[in-house]
């Protein structure tokens, strides 16, 4: 490697090349705020965007200053909502059934013979402490 004279040049390249990822993280991540923002109109998005294409440390600088609290508050909520969602979808995928929908599983499991009558009284009984 021509470029890489010493060990202290490759720790430089590593740092550079960290610190140009960690630009590139926060530049995405304020044009997706940009973005999502809704109480945001069309034409200070556009202005952002403008001063991210022509000014783009500056404009991170003072976006991250200006908003930066509001772009935490926006992702907290993003991040809730989303939680919220999954929660709401293992519940239904679980399938929490009423109890009277157990009982009736746990009768045709006694009529198949999978289970004995000490069992689907044990079920029953739970189906019904859970009402």
């Amino acid at each position: 490697m021509e470029f890489v004279r010493s060990i202290w040049d490759l720790l430089w390249v590593f740092f550079w090349a960290f610190a140009f990822v960690a630009y590139l993280v926060a530049l995405f991540s304020i044009i997706g705020d940009i973005f999502r923002d809704q109480h945001l109109n069309g034409f200070l998005k556009a202005v952002w965007l403008l001063f991210l294409v022509f000014l783009p440390f500056l404009t991170a600088l003072v976006y991250l200053i200006a908003r930066g609290k509001g772009m935490a508050e926006r992702s907290a909520e993003r991040a809730h909502s989303s939680k919220a969602a999954a929660d709401a979808y293992i519940r239904e995928a679980a399938g929490k059934a009423t109890p009277s929908d157990e009982i009736v599983t746990a009768k045709a499991l006694l009529d198949s013979g999978a289970i004995t009558q000490t069992e689907y009284e044990t079920l029953k009984a739970k189906a019904l402490a859970r009402a």
